[in-house]
């Protein structure tokens, strides 16, 4: 386990290539486009415009002898492109409910679209969910301990993020990839 390669774009010598779509769900301002602009690019700004429909990136990351890379669709979260989700999910390997750690409303809509994953994407998919805005702990709405009961109970992997300060960003990445 120790010999992850945690390498952007690393090039080791690497005798597997496993390419996986992974797309990112959850209401608007939660920062998803943040999490893949912070995973991809290593950069976070203030003032993310709001996704309209769907960004596409790609970010490849080295784990033991294999690259893993990502093809990432990040959704937009507001309700009028609700109805275009199922195209991006669809096919995919892995997804990325995230909400906003000091909105217990965008943790009760993260609930929701993990029972619509869970009921409408392939069987296989490997769900993570986020707390997001880590950076923000003194104004906590949902609580550490809450969220991870419910990732524990719904077979979900779990990390608090931040992409402001990069606190578990790859770390998310890496998890999934494994």
């Amino acid at each position: 386990m120790a010999s992850r390669g945690a390498r952007p774009n690393g090039h080791a010598q690497t005798s597997k290539i496993c390419q996986f779509k992974l797309v990112l769900l959850g209401e608007s301002a939660v920062g998803k486009s943040s999490l893949v602009l912070r995973f991809v690019k290593g950069q976070f700004h203030e003032y993310q415009e709001s996704t309209i429909g769907a960004a596409f990136l790609t970010q490849s990351v080295c784990l033991d002898d294999t690259t893993v890379k990502f093809e990432i669709w990040d959704t937009a979260g507001q309700e009028r492109y609700h109805s275009l989700a199922p195209m991006y999910y669809r096919g995919a390997q892995a997804a990325i409910v995230v909400y906003d750690i000091t909105n217990q409303e965008t943790f009760a809509r993260a609930k929701t679209w993990v029972k619509e994953l869970q009921r409408q994407a392939s069987p296989s998919i490997v769900i993570a969910l986020a707390g997001n805005k880590a950076d923000l702990a003194s104004k906590r709405m949902v609580e550490y301990e809450e969220a991870q009961a419910y990732a524990d109970d719904n077979s979900l992997l779990f990390m608090e993020t931040s992409a402001k300060t990069a606190m578990n960003v790859n770390d998310l990445f890496l998890a999934i990839g494994e």
